[in-house]
């Protein structure tokens, strides 16, 4: 997993790294660095989907409407 990019060291309490030590045995992560290194990046990727304009009420009600004349609702 190392991207030859220049890294840098994130400290966190020993008590929760011994738990991830633990919750991560037999799930295929191969250390705990290897865990957090993909929970960070999931979430880092998640930050640009919490952006996106939602629904209007009109573009809601036309859906609505749509779902109760296919019987969905």
């Amino acid at each position: 997993m190392d991207t030859g990019k220049p890294k840098v060291t994130i400290k966190i309490p020993r008590p929760l790294y011994e738990n991830l030590s633990e919750v991560i045995k037999g799930s295929g992560f191969n250390s705990v660095t290897e865990f957090i290194v993909y929970v960070l990046r999931d979430i880092s990727s998640s930050k640009s989907i919490k952006h996106e304009p939602s629904f209007s009420k009109d573009e809601i009600e036309i859906i609505r409407k749509r779902l109760k004349s296919l019987g969905y609702l």
